[in-house]
């Protein structure tokens, strides 16, 4: 430390996390009072100081005034909006570490850190985790979320796609193309490759992956829906088939796997996705899984209460790339999401830094793990690997599965009390009974009030409790509301009952305002 002042503002911020963790998970506050909010806003700091606070200042600052304006994701098992998970106490620990050794992982040098050895071995204990073998997935890397990971899986797929059409026409010319999406740039390369269409062909795709498409110069429009009439999010291999098959078009399918609304699953089984690899190698497409929390349900056993659920994760090894969320079901800090490719070598045609002679790794040491930098997005990366390693190695298979099944069944038993509730709808409506609730939900529950006017004001009467936090969105054209439960200290039975509480407190004062 270069100032003896700095150790005891330390001190005093560990001793504040200390406390907050001392406290009972379900007595944290999920959202702070919106006078928390509003007086924290007024002490932020207009312009920068000419000679500084000081550290002993800012630290009060922080404590005093920003701290109790932040909301308790992390603390609290019911923050229940946008699939936010927490982070485990493991995966805490590593992060402190993050933070205080402060690790570019950029470039693979094993005899100056294990930082890339350390995230390699992560990599590999998570595809162990979710039943893949390590080795038919030679690319890998961690990311800042499924989107960034969505943006690679395209860019692969891009590639792919457009370079494998350059050699199918070059074999069919006398003069041979050598163009490349990566070297030449996508026009040079359609032109090459006599493409004038790329489509993207899915079911419910999350609108990061319309945002991948739009980064990668594919453009938003490109994507088309190839669903059935009567299940929006299951393919219509037909319709599916119909669009692979147009000429000068090359092709990309996208597998959501569980919709950001519902958590249902796009297949059904291994069979399904079996399919769908055929058609794909028929027409030279490129099938990519978007998995930010659905990869997940393959830690689930094969037993009736969770059957449903695993079957719509199974077959994802036939994907040519995955991406997902480590900072949902995963539980480690934000921010940390995942990519696999079965494509060696893909990925660094795309991202690889030509002619850096300073970015590169001693060849003779550096083995089979590619250098971060070559193979993902950023050139600057934080130790991102190092609260997933912890977290793995921590709470192992066992622990994984006991956390996300008490997820589902806190989801189950919210599900079950709407589906039961008079002033409430459960959605989607195909969820008519006990027996496809407590089978088919996962870790969504998407619902909206009968009447209008309560249904108008529901997520902020909701919020207003401060107790518990959900999310709005639109199903069938109408608002909704969406409780997705993704903390790793989730209790069913404790965690509903303040739910029903909340709910049946928000019905009382709307009752009695419409009296």
């Amino acid at each position: 430390m270069e100032d003896p002042s700095d150790i005891p503002c330390l001190s005093q911020s560990q001793q504040h996390v200390l406390e907050t963790f001392s406290k009972p998970a379900h007595l944290h506050r999920t959202l702070p009072q919106n006078a928390q909010i509003q007086k924290a806003v007024g002490s932020l700091v207009s312009q920068i100081p000419s000679t500084g606070y000081g550290i002993e200042k800012t630290t009060a600052h922080l404590l005093g005034d920003v701290v109790p304006a932040l909301n308790g994701q992390a603390l609290s098992p019911n923050d229940y909006g946008f699939v936010t998970g927490s982070v485990t106490p493991a995966a805490r620990i590593a992060e402190n570490l993050v933070s205080t050794y402060d690790q570019n992982v950029q470039v693979h040098l094993p005899d100056t850190t294990i930082a890339t050895e350390l995230e390699d071995r992560a990599l590999e204990l998570l595809l162990e985790l979710l039943h893949f073998t390590v080795e038919a997935w030679p690319s890998r890397t961690f990311t800042t979320g499924a989107t960034a990971s969505n943006i690679i899986g395209l860019a692969c797929a891009r590639e792919f796609i457009v370079n494998n059409a350059i050699r199918r026409r070059s074999k069919q010319s006398t003069s041979p193309r050598k163009e490349t999406v990566g070297e030449d740039g996508l026009l040079a390369a359609c032109r090459a490759a006599d493409i004038t269409d790329i489509q993207v062909l899915t079911t419910m795709p999350h609108s990061s992956l319309k945002k991948a498409s739009s980064v990668v110069g594919l453009g938003r429009a490109c994507f088309h829906r190839v669903s059935i009439a009567e299940n929006d999010i299951a393919f219509d291999l037909d319709v599916l088939e119909d669009r692979l098959k147009r000429p000068h078009t090359v092709s990309i399918v996208v597998i959501s796997c569980a919709e950001v609304n519902t958590g249902m699953f796009a297949t059904r089984s291994y069979l399904e996705v079996g399919r769908l690899r055929s058609l794909c190698d028929k027409y030279g497409s490129w099938l990519h899984v978007d998995a930010a929390f659905g990869l997940f349900a393959r830690i689930l056993d094969d037993s009736q209460e969770f059957r449903h659920i695993s079957d719509g994760a199974k077959g994802m090894e036939l994907a040519d790339s995955i991406a997902g969320d480590a900072h949902k079901l995963l539980n480690v800090p934000y921010d940390c999401g995942f990519f696999f490719s079965r494509h060696a070598g893909l990925a660094q045609q795309v991202f690889q830094n030509p002619k850096a002679a300073y970015l590169s790794s001693d060849i003779s040491s550096a083995g089979m793990i590619q250098s971060p930098l070559n193979i993902g997005l950023e050139n600057s990366r934080r130790f991102r690997a190092l609260p997933v390693y912890a977290t793995l190695v921590s709470y192992g298979r066992t622990g994984y599965e006991d956390m996300l099944q008490r997820q589902i069944r806190f989801a189950r038993r919210v599900a079950w009390y709407i589906h039961q509730h008079r002033d409430f709808d459960l959605l989607p409506r195909s969820l008519r009974d006990e027996a496809s609730i407590y089978q088919r939900i996962y870790i969504i529950v998407l619902f909206r009030a009968k009447e209008d006017t309560l249904n108008n004001t529901l997520i902020k009467r909701l919020n207003a409790s401060c107790q518990m936090y959900v999310s709005g969105t639109s199903w069938e054209n109408q608002q909704a509301c969406r409780i997705a439960a993704a903390n790793w200290q989730v209790d069913p039975e404790r965690d509903s009952a303040l739910v029903q509480e909340v709910f049946e407190r928000a019905l009382t004062d709307w009752r009695h305002e419409s009296s």
